[in-house]
């Protein structure tokens, strides 16, 4: 297998390897004996490393896209060179036509007749020779200025373009890197998650008495819990309403509101919506989930896959706004 490159030193600033990370952050992965094991880490310190771990891949995708803005720069820098370099090539050839004609003129001339008359020291012919000289001097002087300034461009945005492409390599490296480590903590935060109370040995749930004063039951309150735990919430959690149907009532069911008011939901907020009912399906198994509603679809954890549901008349009624979760 090829080895991998080594990074310079301009790029290893915006780079981090997953051994870095991991020992910055103290997180060990593997499984080590007991005496050396390290304490497993809590959800505030996975939560503290996940939020690391983002931050980092935010600042590797700035400077990708730092980078890639100066190559544009360098490339539009370059055609405008090239152009300037047309320009001048142009006008230097015009100059030495107009010099050549002067030149062929007063061979032709040789001293006689209306040409000879205008070659003759009377008219200048010296002084307009000079000129001409002076003024094709000045354009080739002006060519190679601008011919040197094109390779010069054309050479910095070749530089630039290499230097962007051996970047574009080692940021996909450590993002992916990054990412792994981050579904790492993911699935440890999941595996913090407890198993409510109530589970009996064959999967069933045994039913629960909302307690409390807020009239739910022990399962979903744990579930609540670990929901706030896990997601960064706006908006108010509803759980206990009196009404005549459904687990509300009963204290086996809670909304999660992404937005207020019976607003639609804005697009990060909606995302945060998936994220809730992902996290909820993935580990409802433990948490003793019975369902979730989000988005006029339910997913039964009994059977599972989303399944569309009928049109209710309204973006609260839909659940559109909010994540329903309902209880064993």
């Amino acid at each position: 297998m090829e080895r991998r490159r080594a990074l310079r030193p301009t790029s290893t600033r915006c780079a981090f390897v997953a051994a870095g990370v991991l020992t910055a952050t103290g997180l060990v992965l593997g499984h080590g004996t007991a005496a050396t094991a390290a304490p497993k880490p809590t959800q505030k310190q996975l939560k503290a490393q996940l939020t690391s771990l983002n931050k980092k891949i935010d600042k590797l995708i700035g400077e990708y896209n730092t980078k890639r803005v100066a190559v544009a720069e360098a490339k539009k820098a370059e055609k405008a060179a090239r152009e300037r370099l047309t320009d001048a090539e142009s006008a230097y050839t015009t100059a030495e036509a107009q010099v050549g004609d002067i030149a062929q003129l007063r061979y032709q001339a040789g001293g006689l007749g209306m040409v000879g008359e205008l070659m003759s020291p009377g008219y200048g012919n010296a002084a307009m020779l000079q000129q001409l000289q002076a003024e094709q001097n000045a354009r080739v002087a002006g060519f190679a200025a601008v011919r040197d300034a094109k390779s010069k461009a054309a050479a910095d945005a070749a530089e630039v373009t290499a230097r962007l492409r051996d970047d574009v390599v080692e940021v996909t490296d450590r993002r992916a890197d990054a990412e792994k480590l981050i579904e790492e903590i993911k699935e440890r935060l999941n595996d913090l998650v407890p198993t409510a109370p109530g589970k009996r040995a064959n999967g069933a749930w045994a039913p629960e008495l909302p307690t409390g004063s807020d009239n739910i039951t022990p399962r979903t309150r744990l579930m609540m819990a670990q929901v706030k735990a896990a997601f960064s919430l706006r908006f108010p959690v509803g759980c206990y309403r009196a009404e005549n149907g459904g687990e509300h009532p009963l204290g086996r069911a809670c909304d999660f509101m992404l937005s207020s008011g019976g607003a639609m939901p804005s697009a990060a907020q909606a995302a945060l919506g998936d994220e809730i009912a992902a996290w909820t399906i993935k580990n409802g198994r433990k948490l003793g989930v019975k369902y979730v509603i989000y988005r006029q679809r339910i997913y039964n954890m009994g059977f599972p896959g989303w399944r569309a549901m009928a049109n209710r008349g309204g973006v609260t009624a839909n659940h559109f706004d909010h994540v329903h979760i309902s209880m064993m």
